[in-house]
């Protein structure tokens, strides 16, 4: 396929729907041949952004298609299982927009059928394509932030309050993608705590905690419910410390050389631990629309059928930290322990 154009569908054309439609619609490799959305007003707005392509009321007519090669599914967190699943079933590479899945089962469905049937399924884990989040993963790479030891984010809002997620489920893969990215591992148990103040059983905060093997620890705090917009992480290494704030629109990272050290010759206990003040460093970015780069990653993946940086399976450990949070927080926060493969 890497000779010829991708033909693209996208279900969903909503709030953030019509950010794909806009993407999906000006991607190099590709052409969107068709948006289905049940509403008519989102549909008038995909057509504006994307005149040529075929607009409907009707996802079988997606599905139908042979001109379409991939779909992207961007509807409600709880018909991305099912509509997913009708897209691999026809054959169709399919990329999802997080979660994957509501439950550990359905996304370990949709894991096995790309698998079954040699399809790319990419999840869409957008904060992975930030150039400032890929950059400070190269950092780590380097050894320039030394032995990581705790990170925590923020990813507050008065904003959306979801009738079919909660603000874990709506908010906090975007941190659980980040964390499992930058430490490249998945958490030994994860512990939750969160309160429903807007709807009974829908959580608008949630403060939850990962634990590592290597005895890291990552801290999430997702909120709809709270006066400020933040979204922000701060990482703690060896050597540097990071932050990173993407409401700003410039220098939205900064280094801090900054730490602890323990000195190996020393008069007192007093002299054990030196204080390291250092430089603040605030890095020159090249910054792109995330979602752009992840649009014509997808593409790319499914034109050269290669795994995407975003695959299922990663999609499937978001959802299995999300569910194990979800259970923690029905125990009143105790620890809920995951399974060797994460």
């Amino acid at each position: 396929m890497a000779d010829q154009d991708l033909g693209l569908g996208v279900v969903g054309a909503g709030y953030w729907g019509k950010n794909l439609v806009r993407n999906f619609a000006n991607r190099k490799g590709a052409r969107l041949v068709a948006v289905a959305d049940l509403h008519e007003r989102n549909r008038a707005r995909a057509a504006a952004f994307a005149p040529d392509a075929t607009i409907t009321d009707d996802y079988a007519k997606l599905l139908d298609d042979q001109s379409i090669g991939a779909i992207a599914v961007c509807t409600e967190a709880a018909s991305h299982h099912k509509l997913a699943k009708a897209a691999l079933l026809a054959d169709k590479h399919v990329y999802v927009e997080k979660p994957l899945a509501l439950e550990e089962a359905h996304a370990e469905e949709l894991v096995r059928l790309a698998k079954e049937r040699d399809r790319i399924l990419m999840v869409g884990h957008l904060m992975i394509y930030h150039p400032g989040i890929r950059w400070i993963k190269g950092q780590i790479t380097a050894g320039e932030i030394g032995d990581i030891y705790y990170l925590y984010c923020q990813r507050l809002n008065l904003g959306i309050v979801r009738k079919d997620e909660s603000a874990w489920w709506s908010l906090a893969p975007h941190d659980v993608s980040i964390i499992l990215y930058l430490l490249g591992a998945a958490p030994r148990n994860v512990s939750a705590r969160g309160n429903s103040y807007i709807r009974p059983g829908n959580e608008d905060v949630v403060f939850a905690n990962l634990q590592f093997a290597g005895g890291q620890t990552a801290e999430i705090h997702t909120s709809w419910l709270d006066p400020h917009k933040i979204r922000n992480m701060t990482l703690v290494g060896s050597r540097k410390m990071v932050t990173f704030d993407d409401t700003v629109p410039t220098e939205k990272i900064r280094i801090y050389d900054k730490g602890a050290d323990r000195q190996v010759d020393y008069d007192s206990y007093a002299d054990l631990i030196a204080l390291r003040q250092g430089d603040i460093w605030i890095p020159s970015l090249k910054m792109s629309e995330p979602l752009a780069i992840e649009c014509q990653h997808f593409v790319d993946c499914v034109r050269e059928h290669r795994e995407p940086d975003t695959p299922g399976q990663q999609g499937l450990d978001v959802v299995r930290i999300l569910c194990a949070g979800q259970k923690s927080m029905a125990q009143d926060g105790a620890p809920i322990a995951l399974g060797a493969d994460g």
